[in-house]
Formats: structure tokens, sequence, C-alpha cells
């Protein structure tokens, strides 16, 4: 906290005091406010960190950021094709940019030329337009279906349902559900 606030610091067993010069950027999906509140985020620390506070929306909000994400993390050489941009700005993307970086990733690895067709993005074929909402939450059938649908593959099947990997796993586990 003190270095945050004046810059000063002792290393451990040391008795000279250093002076740095710093600038920490940080990022969290948590809700601080309501952590502040219920006593497991500092509200000092908040206050010390929160110097200017963006707002960023997740991916699927921002459908017009898809197409020039997906060609920035494009391999030079390597082009999408109409239907690889279609299939891209239907996923629902989850797992949000990172999600959309590693598919571009793996399609550059696995694209057979240097054109990035839709079946090369590896994205489910029957996707969601939109995640699941709280009060639409997949019942026991649902993620069964898609786990068959899959193949057991549940990361596979949790974007089908537009749930994360672990959400899935969680759904499985309180319903008692296997792989299949």
């Amino acid at each position: 906290m003190r270095v945050l606030e004046t810059g000063r610091f002792e290393r451990l067993g040391s008795n000279r005091e250093r002076q740095v010069q710093v600038r920490v950027i940080s990022a969290t999906n948590a809700d601080l406010g309501a952590m502040i509140r219920s006593g497991k985020f500092r509200e000092d620390l908040y206050y010390r960190l929160n110097l200017i506070e963006l707002t960023l929306p997740p991916l699927c909000e921002r459908p017009a950021d898809i197409a020039p994400l997906a060609i920035h993390f494009l391999e030079s050489g390597k082009q999408l094709t109409p239907s690889a941009l279609n299939a891209l700005q239907r996923y629902p993307w989850p797992g949000n940019v990172r999600e959309l970086k590693n598919t571009i990733q793996r399609a550059c690895l696995l694209a057979s030329g240097t054109s990035i067709d839709a079946r090369d993005l590896g994205l489910p074929a029957a996707t969601a337009s939109v995640p699941h909402a709280a009060d639409n939450e997949p019942d026991g059938a649902a993620i069964e279906a898609a786990l068959g649908r899959a193949a057991g593959n549940v990361s596979q099947a949790a974007a089908e349902l537009g749930l994360s990997r672990q959400a899935l796993y969680r759904r499985m586990e309180r319903l008692g559900l296997s792989r299949g």
C-alpha cells in the first residue's frame, strides 16, 4: 500500500528506503463494489488502484469488433473467407477475446492453404446466437444432448450451450452427469 501511495519501500531485511516510479494496470471481471461491501476486497486498496476505470463489455456485446480482431490475429499470408467471417459473427464467444485469438491461431495451424474457411475454425455447427441467461439455464437433457453432439468434448458442448467450460463442469457435477 505504501508503494502505491508514496512510491517508497524497504527491501526485506534492509534498513535502506528505496524510491520507485511505477504504474499499476489491473483488470478484473469481478464486481469490486460488491466485494468491498461484503468485506472481500479492501476499500483503501480499491481507491489507490482506481485512478482511471475502463469498462469493456464482453465480445458478444461488441460484434463489430470480431472481424477486425480476427484479422489482427491472423498469421501473415492467411486470410478469412466470407463463410469464416460469418461463422465468427454468429458464435457467442463465451471465452471472449482470448477464445477468439486461440480459435484463429488454431485455424492458421490447421488450414491446408492460405484461406481459412468456416470448417477450419473448429466452431460448433449449431451455435447459439445468444448465451444462456441465468433464467434460461440449460437443464440436464440439454447438457446431455450437447455432450452427445460434441462426442463428449466438454469445451465444444460448453460453447454450444453458451457457457464456459468450467461453468459446464459445475453444472454437470451438480446434476450428477458424466461426459457421456
